[in-house]
């Protein structure tokens, strides 16, 4: 049988009264009964337990003894009293934050501070504490404006901005402190690389005093200033060539020596100019040219302080004497180089451009290891005493076979040679007087072809007569087919060679010939004739 008990009245439950933050109250004090009344919880809360049988309502005894806290039974929420106005949990800001005044509840006129509430101007606690919730302001009142601003989560407010320059302002800016610094830094750097390099100290590095001393006459820096004045760069240029050399004065009135080939581009009606030492200019014309001897005079007119060089003696010339060659070496007017003799009477043969054979020369000449190139030619070989004992003319290059003319673009290699000033001066005077020189001759044809050792004159029947009729050949008794092997007690080994040593002669003069006939050699003398140039 399901016993139910009828409904009765509720009891009352005991409780003492929820302390609520800011409620004055009296320690110890009951509450009325109303207000036990109004606290206790609703009907049916807590563990089901009713009150005993025969007890009347509301005269029960609480079922646990009274909670010393102030905390309600268990069963059910207490009254709780409404919450203080807050905007976040009671959580405390980061320890060490400086809160602004009004910033938390303001203790009333010389009330005692509370403990946990921070104090304006108060470093707050660590952070995590627990602060007890402020107190109330009386009702009705409206929150603190500190209370309603106030947020320890929020970022706080930044200052005015300021007043934002232009862009192309600041560009400007920035680029000119950027070239400022730049130059700066650059100065100051080279400034202390200086000083590092030079130890802080201004450097001046010792140096002799201006000498105004002359060299020694026989040094050859003494030789060139004494030469120098009378040398001269020639230009010349025709109808389809043109070129560069050098010559020398021979006087006062102007004459000047040169190579046959260094004129030859001008032909008969080209230009011919000459540049002196100090850079005077002046026209030229041809006064003569012989190709046999490869030798030129050309006159200057009306051109003041001439400066004629003086003229040595190539027979007194010795192997290894020193000596001076002056040009203008690729045009490089001027330019002095030095040497010695390096051998006497060496036979050279140069041109051979012309099919005929005229403008062959023939030279007995003076090598020497003087550095001389092309436009070089014509210039002065002198000795130690500033005179001239020869004339630059050819050279043996390195790209050649023999020996050649310097119009070419071979470069030295030490073997110069000169033509002897004994020959170029004869042959000048001759050209000055008359226009034309005049070759020495024994009247004989030579085979050219032959390759044994000697000249052979030509045999019967070659064209032409192998010794010419009642000429210095044909009386010292030379006959066709006879070869010559010596000159003066020389010995010639070709017919170019027996050329030269003529050459080197003056018309008139007597010389000695070894000649072999049909195996047996005989001496026979005779003096040299004369054969004028053709030019």
């Amino acid at each position: 049988m399901d016993e139910r008990k009828a409904p009765g009245p509720k009891p009352k439950w005991w409780s003492r009264p929820v302390a609520r933050p800011g409620d004055r109250q009296t320690d110890g004090a009951e509450p009325s009964e109303e207000t036990a009344a109004d606290t206790a919880p609703p009907s049916g809360a807590g563990d089901g337990r009713e009150p005993a049988d025969g007890a009347p309502a509301g005269a029960g005894r609480p079922l646990h003894e009274p909670d010393p806290y102030s905390t309600p039974p268990y069963g059910g929420p207490g009254p709780w009293a409404p919450a203080p106005p807050v905007q976040h949990p009671g959580t405390t800001p980061a320890h060490g934050t400086h809160l602004p005044p009004g910033a938390v509840p303001q203790p009333a006129p010389h009330a005692a501070p509370q403990p946990g509430i921070p104090q304006p101007g108060v470093v707050t606690p660590p952070h995590g504490t627990q602060l007890p919730p402020p107190v109330p302001h009386p009702e009705g009142a409206p929150v603190p404006a500190q209370w309603q601003s106030y947020d320890p989560w929020t970022v706080a407010p930044q200052p005015a901005e300021r007043k934002v320059v232009s862009r192309r302002r600041a560009f400007v800016a920035v680029l000119l402190i950027a070239l400022v610094a730049g130059c700066l830094g650059g100065g100051i750097g080279a400034y202390v690389e200086r000083d590092r390099a030079t130890g802080g100290v201004d450097v001046k590095l010792p140096q002799a005093p201006l000498e105004k001393g002359t060299r020694s006459p026989g040094s050859i820096a003494g030789i060139a200033s004494r030469a120098l004045p009378g040398v001269v760069t020639i230009h010349v240029s025709g109808s389809s060539e043109e070129g560069t050399g050098t010559g020398f004065v021979l006087d006062k009135q102007g004459h000047i020596l040169t190579n046959n080939h260094v004129v030859a581009p001008a032909g008969s009606e080209g230009d011919i100019s000459v540049t002196f030492n100090g850079g005077q200019t002046a026209r030229a014309k041809l006064i003569g040219r012989d190709a046999g001897y490869d030798l030129a005079v050309i006159r200057v007119e009306g051109v003041s302080g001439l400066r004629p060089l003086p003229l040595g003696n190539s027979d007194s010339v010795r192997v290894g004497d020193p000596v001076v060659a002056i040009g203008a070496p690729f045009d490089l007017a001027g330019t002095v180089t030095s040497g010695i003799i390096s051998a006497k009477e060496r036979p050279i043969t140069a041109g051979g451009e012309k099919e005929d054979g005229s403008d062959i020369s023939y030279v007995d000449a003076l090598q020497t290891d003087a550095p001389i190139n092309p436009g070089n030619s014509g210039g002065p070989l002198v000795d130690g005493k500033a005179r001239v004992i020869g004339i630059n003319s050819a050279i043996r290059a390195a790209d050649d076979g023999g020996g050649g003319g310097l119009g070419g673009q071979g470069g030295s290699i030490g073997l110069g040679f000169a033509i002897p000033i004994n020959q170029g001066k004869r042959v000048a005077e001759e050209l000055i007087n008359t226009g034309k020189a005049t070759h020495p001759v024994i009247g004989v044809t030579l085979n050219m072809e032959y390759t044994g050792d000697g000249a052979r004159v030509n045999g019967k029947g070659a064209e032409g007569p192998p010794v010419t009729p009642d000429g210095p050949g044909d009386k010292a008794g030379i006959k066709a087919g006879d070869v010559i092997t010596e000159v003066d007690g020389v010995r010639v080994h070709s017919g170019q060679e027996l050329i030269v040593k003529i050459r080197s002669h003056r018309p008139g003069d007597r010389l000695r010939l070894t000649v072999k006939r049909d195996g047996d050699e005989r001496t026979v003398e005779l003096t040299l004739g004369s054969a004028s140039s053709d030019g």
